[in-house]
C-alpha cells in the first residue's frame, strides 16, 4: 500500500493505493469527479482510497492529479510491460489511450473539457508516464471524458503487468542525488 498526502493552503488530499481488484472509496466532494476516479481505479485494477477537500474545483482536481499520479508512479513495477493501448467505445464516444509507463512524462490530448484536460496532463506528469489520448468520436463531453478514464485505466492495467524484465535498451536506470 502506497500512501501519499498533499497539503497546501488551498487543498488537503490523501491517497492510499495498491494493486488489487479495483476496490474504491473516493470522496472529493465533486460527484462526477469521484465517479471518474473510481472508474479509473476499477479499470486499472487498483485499490484506491482517496479523500480530498479544497477551496476551488480547479485546485482540488489539480492536487488530486498530482497526488494520485505520484502514488501510481510508486506502484509501477520496475519490470512492467510498460507499453499499452486501449480504445473504448461509450455510447457516441470512441476514445483511444496509448501509454508508456517507462518513467518519462509527456501528454497529448485534448479532451473537450479544460478541467479534465488539465487533470490528465498533471496526472501524467506526476505518474511519469507518456499518455496520448485521442477522442476519435463523440459529441457528448460526459461520454468522451468517461471513456477517457476507462481507456486510461485499462491501458495502465496492461502496462503494469510484471514482465519479468526491464523493457528498455538502457536496462535499469539509477539516479542518485546527494
Amino acid at each position: 500500500m502506497t500512501t501519499v498526502i498533499r497539503e497546501t493552503k488551498e487543498t488537503q488530499v490523501r491517497v492510499e493505493l495498491a494493486p488489487g481488484k479495483g476496490v474504491t472509496n473516493v470522496d472529493t466532494g465533486l460527484k462526477f469527479f469521484d465517479h471518474m476516479l473510481a472508474t479509473f481505479a476499477r479499470y486499472a485494477g487498483l485499490d484506491l482510497s482517496l479523500h480530498a477537500r479544497g477551496d476551488l474545483t480547479h485546485h482540488v482536481m489539480e492536487d488530486v492529479a498530482i497526488t494520485l499520479g505520484t502514488a501510481v508512479q510508486q506502484v509501477i513495477p520496475a519490470t512492467a510491460a510498460r507499453f499499452a493501448e486501449r480504445t473504448i467505445p461509450m455510447d457516441d464516444a470512441l476514445v483511444q489511450a496509448c501509454l508508456d509507463a517507462g518513467g518519462r512524462f509527456y501528454y497529448q490530448g485534448p479532451l473537450k473539457n479544460r478541467l479534465y484536460e488539465h487533470w490528465m496532463r498533471s496526472f501524467s506528469e506526476h505518474a511519469r508516464v507518456t499518455l496520448h489520448l485521442r477522442v476519435l468520436r463523440g459529441k457528448d463531453s460526459h461520454h468522451a471524458t468517461e471513456a477517457s478514464f476507462k481507456a486510461l485505466g485499462l491501458a495502465l492495467r496492461d502496462a503494469m503487468v510484471d514482465s519479468g524484465s526491464v523493457f528498455s535498451m538502457k536496462g535499469s536506470v539509477s539516479l542518485e542525488v546527494k
